[in-house]
């Protein structure tokens, strides 16, 4: 017969194993279970869970702790943690100035209530006829005062009553009370009378003197008290001082801080948040600090940082716009020059013409070719730094000053056409080391900046050519020396320069009173100067004319 349940899956027991056909086999010994095996396994995979669990929850608590100790160390080296440890140890200082005589206080407050006790408890003795106790009542009223030793002192200096523990051997200390604190020393010991209680023997003792107050005899209360009971009461008054010290100066502290972070800290983190931002992009007109309206220290540096801020973002547009404007010079430079040229060869040309008029302007018209032509071939070097140095050869004032006025549009004599003359006072014969293309650049902006000024001014009298009515204005330039230097000054007669762009006169872009101005004239005049070691620096300005100085130092 045939088994319809199928094959018989083989069943393991303990030790044993039996296959399909139902026989079974003993099991090897090397696979047998070991029981002290599996526990041993099992301790191990245990051991090495908790292991990694303690590992991880050190990791995490050293990760905070470490993030911990960073912002600690942060806060407490910063200004607010500075300002409240200042303010804690302020407030302790203040506490401690105020604990000392607190202390003194208490002692002499003690030792006066053992007084009163031992005027209470000496009532006893008028109770006597004789004056006197017998010992067990001395020893429980001097118990009961807290004293060793009690004596009333009359007003004839002899003691009427006196109660005495005759076990004292050791010498007290006196302090008496009647005495006033009239000078430093007498202070210094009262302070300190608290502190030598603190810091003395358990066996001390305290003689105290006083006057009674509620005997209506006699003239002098006397006791002598040990010291340990004051002793311990210091320290339990102490320690509630120092408590409650603590905890004033924790909380004193922490207003002063919080009071001072508000108005202090906070505003000083957002300037310097502000200041980061803008280091990071100059260019960002939203970075702006907002003016809280203060009118403190912390206000006037809000108002001097957006104003800082708002200049260095015009600087920076200004040089870009110099940047953008030297790139396009360096592009048209090559064929500038190649007009230039042109227009010298054209020139030249010219000088075989019969004409007056044509030989008269033509030497003008080869000075401009000449200077254009040295202009555009030094444009890229002033473009990517400074102007190029000097180079110094003796100039003759009067030739020079003449050939700049002509090209500033000024009038050189009475009959010129030019509303606007031009004056020279200098010694004859004046002369100078300098650059010659230099000066001339110079002379010519500060000369036709004061001739655009005239000629802008309003109310001005219209000058008639025809009729040869007094001119527009005039330029003045004066000419001296010293042992130092050359001081040349340009001189006008117009409205003057105003207010409002005096102190960005020498900025380019920045000055310039007229709406079709670049701003680039004086900045040009000083970099020019300096060039030979000088200046250029406003003299005078106002309703009656303006005065630029170039001094030049004086070469050997």
């Amino acid at each position: 017969m045939f088994d319809l349940a199928g094959p018989k899956k083989p069943e393991t027991k303990t030790g044993r194993i039996t296959d399909r056909r139902g026989s079974s086999s003993p099991l090897p010994s090397a696979l047998k279970p070991d029981g002290w095996a599996l526990r041993a396994r099992d301790t191990s995979y245990a051991s090495r869970q908790w292991a990694q669990r303690l590992y991880k929850m050190l990791t995490v608590a050293g990760y905070w702790s470490a993030r911990i100790l960073k912002r600690l160390r942060t806060f407490f080296t910063g200004l607010s943690g500075r300002l409240l440890i200042i303010s804690a140890i302020f407030v302790v200082v203040v506490e401690v100035l105020i604990l000392i005589p607190s202390l003194a206080s208490f002692q002499e407050r003690w030792l006066i209530d053992r007084i009163r006790q031992a005027e209470i408890a000496s009532l006893a003795l008028d109770a006597s006829s004789e004056k006197t106790v017998t010992e067990d009542l001395s020893r429980q009223l001097l118990t009961s005062a807290g004293a060793k030793y009690l004596a009333i002192q009359n007003s004839r200096g002899t003691r009427d009553y006196v109660l005495s523990d005759f076990n004292i051997s050791v010498i007290p200390d006196v302090i008496d009370q009647r005495t006033s604190r009239t000078d430093i020393r007498s202070d210094i010991a009262y302070l300190w009378g608290p502190w030598r209680t603190l810091m003395g023997k358990p066996d001390r003792l305290i003689h105290t003197e006083a006057v009674p107050k509620v005997r209506k005899g006699g003239e002098l209360i006397e006791i002598i008290v040990p010291a340990e009971p004051l002793k311990q009461e210091l320290k339990t008054y102490l320690g509630s001082m120092l408590r409650m010290s603590m905890t004033i100066s924790l909380a004193a502290g922490l207003l002063v801080f919080v009071g001072l972070s508000i108005f202090i800290v906070r505003p000083i983190q957002n300037l310097t948040r502000v200041i980061a931002t803008f280091k990071a992009n100059p260019e960002d007109m939203t970075n702006a600090p907002k003016l809280s309206g203060r009118r403190d220290e912390i206000g006037h540096i809000e108002e001097e940082l957006a104003a800082m801020q708002s200049e260095v973002r015009h600087a920076l547009t200004s040089r870009a716009r110099l940047a953008a404007l030297g790139q396009a010079v360096s592009k048209i430079n090559h064929d500038l020059r190649n007009m230039l040229t042109s227009a010298q060869m054209a020139s030249d040309r010219l000088a075989a013409s019969p004409d007056p008029m044509v030989a008269k302007a033509l030497p003008r018209l080869e000075r401009s070719l000449d200077r254009a032509l040295n202009l555009a071939q030094n444009v890229l070097n002033y473009g990517k730094s400074d102007e190029v140095a000097p180079r110094f050869q003796i100039l003759k004032l009067r030739d020079m000053a003449y050939a700049a006025a002509e090209d500033a549009g000024l009038g050189l004599t009475p009959k010129s056409p030019e509303p606007v003359r031009f004056a020279l006072k200098a010694p004859k014969g004046f002369y100078f080391e300098a650059d010659p293309e230099h000066m001339h650049r110079l002379l010519v902006n500060l000369m036709r900046n004061a001739r655009q000024a005239i000629e802008r001014q309003p109310n001005r009298q219209v000058y008639d050519s025809a009729a040869r009515k007094g001119p527009l204005g005039r330029v003045t330039l004066t000419a001296t020396k010293t042992v130092d230097e050359v001081i040349l000054t340009i001189s006008d007669d117009g409205p003057g320069i105003p207010e409002k762009i005096r102190e960005q006169l020498f900025r380019p872009f920045s000055a310039t009173a007229q709406s079709d101005g670049t701003g680039l004239g004086l900045a040009i005049a000083r970099e020019l100067a300096q060039t030979h070691g000088g200046d250029v620096h406003l003299g005078q300005t106002g309703p009656d004319g303006t005065a630029f100085e170039i001094r030049l130092p004086l070469k050997s």
